[in-house]
């Protein structure tokens, strides 16, 4: 059997953690089995889906390299397929006309509710002959549940789950407007593109006995479950938008590497020994269905960045900078205005943890100093650094520009403090702040020699005058 996994989010919103990791999950047990990833939009809600929501879904599943065999599907294409099945459904008597208004529905659940008991539709049309006033009235189609018996599904994940058909009403699978329901259009979905495992969240467990009563009556094959536990912030409770279930992109926009939030997230109720770091090719073969855990995952915003610091200084330099060029574009930081990327990229990786550190550390290798650091210019270019400052211009001054190299800057800053008979701090800290506008850089030699002679000569003048201004 050739396994056939599908991904299919709802247009109602952006993807977040959980949608991704249902994605990943389904996406490596496809690989894995050298099986079929099929991406599908599930918009039957009209009135909340946007194209907004669609363009930024797939969007996200480019940025992750999620990539599908088939695909993007769209329900809202497929209506007069459903109304096909729907129609053979009343001429079989698996579904049936429901002519109930909303009025009598209204009524009916209030008196359930005050009775204490379950809300749901009691099948006043279920046994009904045809309405005579059919073609003039409006009605919605019911699937017509059984009454007795149970569904018993082995879920994946979770093992034997059972429901009871008594506990299931007759759902709507056609509204009055003519629009096929979610749990319907799932259904023939499914059967249609040959779906073998249905991997999504447990919020859909409720759903997946209605499901399978449906594949029974179509005479379809009904898919292998499993259900997704959900994740929690650090608290235990439900992720909310200020705790990370934010739109996936907005990772991007933080600066997170599409390795690093996928090496997480296959992490967040699975594992594989205590192996933290895993290769998307060391996913597709390790992966496994059955051993992802029922219980639900904590996110740790700490271990995510830990994560991408990881990738950033192990991928491969060019592809880090690309990815960090579009940052630097998004932060208005014009890398012409400079040196190379690619050179100034290793200097900053090593103790950054996102790529938006990187270019907001990188802003001083392609833009002027428009202020210094408030605390570093207060603690560092007083009167008494304007003697170092001065000694460095003047030999600095002496250099030809074709020996602007870190190894003969070096050499000038540890002379200028032998000269002085001072501490390396007393010369190199007020230098810092001169050329970078803060205390915090990598090695001064590497950085001044990419500033470049002439901004850097510049910058110390500045420093210089800024200290002649202050008052010891």
């Amino acid at each position: 059997m050739k396994i056939i996994t599908r991904f299919a989010p709802s247009p109602t919103g952006y993807l977040h953690i959980g949608s991704v990791r249902t994605a990943l999950y389904s996406w490596l047990y496809a690989r894995h089995n050298n099986g079929k990833f099929i991406f599908r939009i599930e918009d039957t809600d009209i009135e909340r889906s946007t194209p907004e929501a669609i363009e930024a879904i797939i969007d996200s599943m480019r940025w992750l390299n999620l990539n599908w065999d088939e695909g993007p599907y769209y329900q809202t294409k497929r209506f007069e397929r459903y109304n096909v099945v729907i129609d053979d459904m009343l001429k079989m008597g698996t579904a049936y006309k429901c002519y109930c208004s909303k009025e009598r529905l209204k009524q009916l659940r209030e008196n359930q509710i005050a009775k204490g008991e379950k809300p749901r539709y009691d099948g006043n049309c279920r046994n009904q002959n045809q309405h005579s006033n059919s073609y003039a009235e409006s009605y919605v189609v019911r699937f017509r549940n059984p009454q007795e018996g149970l569904i018993i599904f082995n879920d994946q994940i979770r093992g034997p789950i059972k429901f009871d058909n008594k506990e299931l009403d007759d759902l709507i699978i056609r509204r009055s407007d003519g629009v096929p329901t979610y749990n319907f259009c799932v259904v023939v979905d499914d059967w249609d593109m040959g779906i073998t495992h249905v991997i999504r969240g447990e919020d859909h467990i409720n759903n997946t006995p209605r499901q399978i009563n449906i594949f029974k009556a179509i005479g379809a094959t009904v898919p292998m479950y499993a259900h997704v536990s959900m994740i929690l912030d650090h608290d235990g409770k439900k992720l909310s938008k200020r705790h990370h279930a934010m739109n996936i992109m907005q990772y991007r926009i933080d600066g997170y590497l599409p390795e690093a939030l996928l090496n997480y997230l296959v992490r967040l109720g699975w594992s594989h020994g205590n192996k933290e770091i895993f290769s998307i090719k060391e996913m597709k073969i390790l992966f496994r269905i059955e051993e992802v855990n029922k219980s639900a995952s904590v996110f740790n915003i700490e271990k995510l960045r830990w994560l991408n610091q990881y990738y950033i200084n192990t991928l491969p330099e060019n592809y880090i900078v690309k990815k960090l060029q579009w940052h630097m574009k998004k932060l208005s930081i014009n890398t012409c205005n400079g040196p190379k990327l690619k050179q100034v990229m290793p200097l900053i990786a090593k103790r950054s943890k996102t790529l938006v550190e990187i270019a907001n550390s990188c802003r001083y290798f392609y833009q002027e100093i428009e202020n210094f650091d408030v605390e570093s210019a207060k603690k560092y270019l007083r009167p008494c650094a304007n003697r170092p400052l001065q000694v460095l211009y003047e030999k600095f001054s002496a250099l030809s520009t074709e020996k602007w190299k870190a190894e003969n800057i070096h050499f000038i800053i540890n002379n200028v403090v032998k000269e002085l008979e001072v501490k390396i701090s007393t010369v190199g800290m007020p230098l810092r702040v001169a050329v970078t506008g803060t205390s915090y850089s990598p090695e001064l030699d590497a950085v001044l020699e990419l500033i470049g002679q002439h901004r850097s000569l510049a910058r110390i003048k500045k420093a210089l005058q800024f200290i002649s201004m202050q008052k010891d």
